[in-house]
């Protein structure tokens, strides 16, 4: 019997001020980041995978044709990326009530792999805890969460992401290291040091 799906909630509702343009649309190597972050947690075998989006729609919708994903809009999305969680929570228990937990992960980390977000699952179901990614000496997303968390995602602060609960369940985390999850995509200047990073 196979195990519950793990289902994806990627986070692309962001108007991207600081970069000046959207930065979910921006591409590397050959591909916008939208589109890489969907195919790789794709890869990773989450199902179903639910994009959030905002700011942008029908831009991230055409970005992402032809990937079997889910587009759920949140409408009050500029109050912060806490209801867009909450936005992609909702859509999968609608989608896939039979999902057993939920990968959080973001449309500006370019460097997570399909073999992070397996090893996340991995851990998760080891453990039945809250997995989360430990860099730049903290944890953040991407990061896995059983259905029983499922309450605290939805009742986050609407300014805020999952980190402070992530920091607030201390021994109750399990945390798998990957130090290129550090490079996120929010201004001109890191975009450019990504584009200028030597390819793997």
């Amino acid at each position: 019997m196979l195990p519950p799906p793990i289902a994806a909630v990627l986070l692309a509702a962001g108007a991207s001020t600081r970069m000046g343009q959207p930065k979910q649309l921006l591409p590397y190597q050959g591909r916008t980041l939208l589109r890489r972050a969907a195919e790789t947690a794709l890869a990773a075998g989450c199902q179903p995978v639910v994009i959030v989006t905002g700011a942008l729609h029908a831009e991230l919708v055409k970005e992402v044709a032809g990937l079997p994903v889910q587009l759920v809009h949140n409408a009050v999305w500029e109050a912060g990326m806490g209801t867009s969680i909450g936005v992609g929570v909702k859509a999968v228990e609608d989608a896939a009530p039979e999902a057993a937990a939920v990968l959080v992960l973001l449309s500006d980390q370019p460097l997570i792999t399909p073999e992070l977000l397996r090893q996340l699952m991995t851990a998760w179901q080891q453990s039945g805890l809250p997995v989360a990614t430990g860099y730049a000496d903290s944890v953040g997303v991407p990061a896995v969460f059983g259905r029983p968390v499922w309450p605290q995602l939805l009742a986050l602060p609407a300014a805020a992401g999952a980190k402070p609960l992530l920091q607030r369940l201390g021994d109750e985390l399990g945390v798998v290291s990957f130090a290129p999850a550090a490079t996120d995509v929010d201004t001109p200047e890191q975009y450019a040091a990504l584009l200028n990073q030597p390819e793997s």
